[in-house]
């Protein structure tokens, strides 16, 4: 007879605080090592000697294997039970920030880059696991605003600690930072959830349904990080990993779902709710992690910020969304997910229309708006929907669902990532050439412009200064272009949310659930 799933009661006082806090910090841990290390590539590269394009394997191979391991936590928790593969995870990413912190070659950093992405894999859904049962029904806004808080301030904090740590210290610091968190966390979590371990069933390995998720993810994951070096499908080496990808996909969707013991349950996605607000999650998703990454890198190489200071713009927005957590934790039970999810949805359209009027005389005060909005619409909205897509799930069925959750959303970061600065790219060079046309002998503007700069600094200063002023705004051209292509997206989003039927759930639902009124 199998086990039945009771779940636990919800935990009172000083430990139900005291587990926030140690859970929390290992999404931050998390996170933050997906960002820290993104700025001190070309330092790590240049102690090691290698390349930056050798170096951004480190980047890759994390991504890959924590891609790879994230739809696989459903699966691991029944087998080893959610307290002890969370504290095991927390404990090996620790072990593993060292070793890459000790690695002396490249070939051995990305080795074990590679094997602290496969450990972390598990770490962030188990923790809104923990969080949610930990909490009772009312309050389950509160916890998941409590990871939440922690996930989106690690991103946004990552470049700036990244830097100054690599600007002050030696890059290993960038890993060692992660001990004292690490093993607070793993110890405080063991104390507390000890005794509130879930049902452990030992079921077959489809290794099947394994090996072609490693093939199609790995292959994925590969394209997004070296599609644009390589001129995406120009390449035959980027249309191989593209062949690959599908098939293998294809592949993978039919097995899994025919399998009676399947890797990753995609049966979930009969769920109606569950596969709507995955596919939100990836309309939203897509443009605002776009943004994170293309606004500091329009800022630095554009408008002449360096690395710290579009870190602290893009910390605007963490910040804020930090700040407003709480407000829509209290909000969500008298305005209901949808209506709440579709507010947030059109803060963040606002925040990104805004960026669409940018001009390179743009300052600090300009932006500051857009980035604050980005926030509170962020906050707004990423909550509702991780509360949705649990809204209809049994308790046993959280841990699969929160992995499958996560991945779609770790996918939509390397696809939003990718599409930004792709999508830069291509709308740069339209700009460029068509700016270019405008300077010629016939245009009286443009000749009495370099006739004036070349009195200062010579014809050949003033021709390399209009190339330059060309440029800068090509690019804020296509920071705009960007832009409206994201306001789709979130319409999109908006359009998703609208399919979500207004109701109460089940008595089969996880802890979490607070839908339409």
């Amino acid at each position: 007879m199998a086990a039945v799933h009771t779940p636990h009661p919800p935990i009172e006082g000083s430990d139900r605080l005291l587990g926030t806090i140690a859970v929390s910090l290992a999404i931050f841990m998390y996170g933050l090592d997906m960002a820290v290390a993104n700025v001190s590539i070309p330092t790590i590269t240049g102690n090691l000697g290698v390349s930056i394009n050798q170096g951004t394997w480190v980047i890759t191979s994390y991504a890959v294997a924590n891609a790879i391991v994230i739809p696989l936590t459903g699966w691991l928790t029944a087998r080893f039970g959610q307290v002890r593969l969370f504290v095991a995870s927390t404990l090996l990413f620790t072990l593993t920030s060292v070793l890459c912190g000790l690695s002396t070659s490249l070939e051995m950093l990305v080795f074990f880059r590679c094997l602290q992405g496969a450990v972390a894999g598990p770490m962030n859904p188990l923790a809104m696991a923990l969080l949610l049962a930990a909490y009772p029904p009312q309050k389950a806004a509160f916890a998941m605003g409590a990871s939440m808080m922690t996930a989106m301030m690690s991103p946004a904090l990552g470049p700036v600690l990244g830097g100054w740590i690599t600007d002050n210290f030696s890059w290993p610091w960038i890993f060692y930072i992660n001990i004292p968190v690490g093993l607070f966390s793993a110890w405080v979590s063991w104390r507390i959830f000890r005794n509130r371990e879930s049902v452990c069933v030992k079921q077959p390995v489809d290794y099947v349904g394994l090996l072609l998720l490693m093939i199609w993810v790995g292959a994925f994951q590969v394209m997004m990080e070296q599609g644009r070096e390589h001129g995406w499908f120009d390449s035959p080496w980027v249309v191989f990993l593209g062949l690959t990808t599908l098939i293998g996909f294809l592949f993978f969707l039919v097995w899994e779902w025919y399998e009676a013991h399947p890797m990753v349950e995609l049966r979930l996605f009969k769920i109606s709710t569950f596969s709507i607000s995955a596919t939100i999650g990836v309309f939203t998703s897509l443009p605002f992690f776009g943004n994170i990454v293309l606004t500091p890198l329009w800022l630095q190489s554009s408008l002449g910020y360096n690395a710290t200071q579009a870190g602290q713009v893009a910390m605007v927005s963490g910040l804020f969304m930090f700040l407003f957590q709480p407000l829509v934790a209290r909000a969500l039970p008298h305005v209901g997910n949808r209506r709440l999810a579709v507010t947030g949805l059109c803060i963040l359209i606002l925040s990104v229309y805004l960026r669409t009027g940018f001009t390179p005389s743009l300052t600090s005060g300009d932006i500051f708006l857009p980035m604050a909005l980005q926030g509170i619409g962020a906050g707004a909205v990423f909550m509702p929907i991780a509360l949705l897509y649990i809204s209809a799930m049994p308790p046993a069925k959280i841990a699969s669902a929160n992995g499958i959750y996560s991945f779609t959303r770790t996918l939509s970061i390397g696809i939003g990532t990718s599409l930004a600065t792709s999508l830069w790219d291509e709308r740069t060079s339209h700009h460029h050439a068509q700016l270019s046309t405008h300077i010629s002998p016939y245009n009286e503007t443009a000749v009495q412009t370099l006739k004036e700069m070349g009195t200062a600094v010579g014809n050949e200063g003033a021709l390399t200064a209009m190339e330059r002023l060309i440029t800068v705004q090509a690019q804020t051209l296509a920071v705009n272009d960007y832009n409206v292509f994201a306001i789709g997206l979130l319409l999109a989003g908006i359009a998703f949310i609208l399919l979500v039927k207004p109701g109460k759930p089940t008595a089969t639902t996880a802890p979490a659930p607070i839908l339409e009124h």
